[in-house]
């Protein structure tokens, strides 16, 4: 066997690896596969003769090239999906994706800064030491480290409520999603108060004006015509509170924002404007 064709086997036996970290740090199937296609023509373009350890030379590769690719999505702005995006990831193979990284977890990774979603996928994800991770970065290790800590918290977040009360607005916010998913009319209205009043911003609304809905019968029949949309929506923490993210593809379209005084939901803010979904806090619930 000659040197390229080593090369190539090696490759491809570290491909099913690559392509999902590729893709915990892209949030996207068919980035992923770009950038593991991309990494492969560095790789045969270079000298691997000397490289001791490919496997671990493959992944450095990968990850510079996703961290480009992160960087100049945030210098042009997130683009919506492309149909060609939507072709590669169909809805089984997404709903697979997104259920074994956690597609809660895909739309708090899209609101790290490039280097720190990297830091903490390699790191906490993958095991790689902060030295190898400063070298991708181009940062030194003990800022590495403070990357993927600074990324840790923003991921796990902070909850506006102590343990016990969070535990309950998070059962109602389950009780609320099961209930939405299943169309059951009963189920959302014993979540819901008499007053509860939901807002959505115009984003969100078909007619592009805002829209304001009173009452827990309208609210759950709102909520019930729109179940079809709840096979891509997942529990976060959103500016504190347990509510829902919505993200087809793992690209966050609508946020449900939940005000939860006790054990009903008083309001429900609907959000779909990109800036204002850019400037919520939003965190993993754990467990």
């Amino acid at each position: 066997m000659n040197e390229d064709d080593r090369l190539a086997g090696r490759f491809e036996a570290s491909r099913p690896r690559l392509r999902a970290m590729a893709y915990r740090m892209l949030g996207s199937l068919s980035d992923a596969e770009d950038a593991v296609q991309e990494a492969w023509i560095h790789a045969v373009g270079a000298d691997a003769s000397a490289v001791a350890n490919l496997e671990g030379w493959f992944t450095t590769i990968v990850a510079r090239v996703c961290l480009d690719m992160l960087r100049s999505r945030k210098a042009r702005r997130e683009e919506p999906l492309s149909p060609e995006d939507a072709a590669v990831a169909g809805p089984e193979q997404e709903a697979m994706l997104a259920d074994s990284v956690g597609l809660a977890m895909l739309v708090v990774l899209d609101q790290l800064a490039p280097a720190e979603r990297v830091a903490f996928v390699l790191h906490d994800t993958f095991g790689l030491p902060f030295g190898e991770i400063a070298a991708i970065t181009g940062r030194s290790p003990a800022a590495a480290r403070q990357l993927a800590s600074r990324a840790r918290r923003r991921v796990r977040g902070t909850a506006s409520v102590p343990r016990r009360r969070l535990a309950r607005q998070r059962e109602v916010a389950e009780a609320f999603l099961a209930a939405a998913r299943g169309g059951d009319l009963t189920a959302l209205l014993a979540v819901l108060d008499p007053e509860v009043v939901l807002h959505a911003d115009a984003v969100a609304v078909p007619s592009g004006v805002p829209m304001t809905i009173r009452g827990a019968a309208a609210v759950a029949r709102n909520a019930r015509a729109a179940s079809a949309r709840s096979r891509y929506s997942r529990l976060a923490l959103v500016n504190g509170t347990p509510g829902i993210v919505m993200a087809p593809h793992g690209r966050l379209v609508i946020a449900l924002a939940f005000t939860i005084p006790d054990d009903t939901i008083t309001r429900i803010d609907v959000i779909a404007d990109p800036d204002r979904l850019e400037e919520l806090d939003l965190a993993v619930l754990d467990g």
